[in-house]
């Protein structure tokens, strides 16, 4: 008798299961974070990524737990912010996250911000990339982007 696997849900099983449970509609979702109805219905369908911002105003539209959304959102980041620092001395992690292209994609960072993180990395010792996501999420939060 084969046992058949048990999927994590993922981004859009998450979106569509909650707003099911509060009871709305796609139109209502969409009304409350300000994106159009298909929008809505793409990222439950897995067809359209959103962006943190996004991310944002769904975690509090549905009262889910945004950190949470964010990596089902970006399952590539939590494998990356996951994984213990690299052993290769001072400044290893800085080197790690600046060299990494997909990173830098998948956070839509800019120039600008690269050179304000690498400023934050000469203040002290960081323990992984995780370190500089939150403070690049924690900045961009503040100055609204």
């Amino acid at each position: 008798m084969s046992k058949a696997r048990v999927q994590a849900p993922n981004f859009g099983d998450v979106i569509r299961k909650r707003r099911r449970e509060l009871d709305l509609t796609q139109d209502e979702v969409a009304s409350r974070i300000k994106i159009s109805v298909p929008y809505v219905g793409h990222l439950e369908s897995g067809k359209r990524h959103p962006s943190d911002k996004i991310i944002s105003r769904l975690a509090q539209a549905l009262g889910l737990e945004y950190r949470e959304l964010f990596f089902l959102a970006n399952p590539q980041a939590k494998a990356l912010l996951s994984a213990n620092p690299a052993e290769a001395g001072e400044g290893s992690v800085w080197e790690a996250f600046r060299t990494n292209d997909h990173v830098r994609r998948i956070h839509n960072i800019s120039n600008g911000e690269m050179e304000m993180l690498s400023h934050v990395a000469l203040l002290g010792e960081l323990q992984s990339a995780r370190d500089l996501i939150y403070i690049l999420n924690m900045v961009r939060h503040a100055v609204g982007r």
